[in-house]
């Protein structure tokens, strides 16, 4: 059983799991997207997501704070700099784990983790969604307008 056990040590100890959590969080940061498995992209997203929301506040605490988890001053900026206006109205969620399938050496289940405000494509295909509203009165519109496209369809062949 698995009482008290909130955190998945991944079987490392805690000074080579605080450095593996902190690589992937800032190379996350600066692609944007990262291929891994899906134990190291949960264990990821709970260690990043307190940091990105630390991150909506600039200040000089708040940078020190999120410094001493990442270690990369390039990764700060990036995170506070780029990163943060776009997720600034977010209420949470920053990260998306998208599971991808099987690795092909040992099978382990592997993921795409990425930030949810920058995946283009997953945007434009939301803001298409948006454009197209279906309604009831629509499909009636459609209804009515068949029947006009029918006697059309009719009098070609007659024309003939």
């Amino acid at each position: 059983m698995r009482h008290n056990k909130a955190v998945n040590h991944l079987g490392r100890q805690s000074g080579h799991r605080k450095a593996l959590l902190a690589n992937m969080a800032t190379a996350l940061i600066q692609h944007k997207r990262i291929n891994t498995t899906v134990a190291k992209a949960k264990a990821l997203k709970t260690y990043l997501e307190p940091l990105v929301t630390k991150s909506k506040e600039d200040t000089t605490h708040s940078r020190r704070v999120v410094f001493s988890y990442l270690k990369d001053k390039e990764a700060v900026k990036e995170l506070f700099g780029v990163i943060s206006p776009k997720i600034a109205d977010r209420p949470g969620g920053y990260l998306r784990v998208l599971h991808t399938g099987f690795r092909q050496g040992d099978g382990s289940e592997m993921a795409l983790v990425e930030f949810v405000d920058f995946n283009e494509a997953a945007l434009a295909a939301g803001a298409k969604k948006e454009a197209k509203k279906t309604t009831r009165r629509s499909r009636a519109k459609k209804a009515e307008a068949a029947p006009a496209e029918a006697p059309a369809a009719e009098q070609a062949p007659a024309a003939e």
